[in-house]
């Protein structure tokens, strides 16, 4: 079992591949709020609406210091058909070998339909200016989990 973060830690520094072959530091991001969150496979239900949530909460998020983050195993190619066919604003990057996932805790078993597999944990982890976690939530739901992440935040 990967070991979860907690409020307080110091994030994981990690350097990913965007849809467009761009990379993305994390460290790069200091000073501002990142909201890195970690799902299963792009273009599925469950994950095109998570995706689509953040797009749309975006301005919102980025107008009170937020970037948002969405790391996925897939391929960045995928990622870019994703990003098309959704209208996605949010960064998407491709974490193939699941490093990063296993890193934040966010890759090992988890219970899917009864039954103990190794796979994504759907998971938000909110860093700060520093670099360090302020919020860290694992198995969150794909649907209204944006909005209430803004509530945790307190962002309206």
């Amino acid at each position: 079992m990967s070991d979860r973060l907690s409020p307080g830690d110091t994030a994981p520094d990690f350097t990913l591949p965007t849809d467009t072959g761009e990379e993305v530091t994390l460290s790069s991001l200091r000073g501002r709020k990142v909201i890195v969150y970690f799902y299963p496979a792009a273009m599925t239900p469950g994950c095109t609406k998570q995706a689509c949530d953040f797009t749309d909460s975006l301005d919102a998020l980025k107008a009170s210091g937020y970037e948002v983050l969405g790391i996925s195993p897939d391929k960045p190619a995928k990622l870019a058909k994703f990003r098309e066919r959704d209208a996605l604003t949010i960064t998407l990057l491709a974490d193939e070998d699941k490093a990063v996932m296993t890193s934040y805790g966010a890759f090992g078993e988890k219970k899917l339909y009864g039954k103990v597999v190794q796979g994504v944990i759907r998971s938000t982890i909110v860093v700060d200016e520093d670099g360090n976690v302020e919020v860290a939530q694992y198995n969150v739901k794909a649907t209204g989990h944006v909005a209430k992440l803004r509530r945790d935040l307190a962002l309206t």
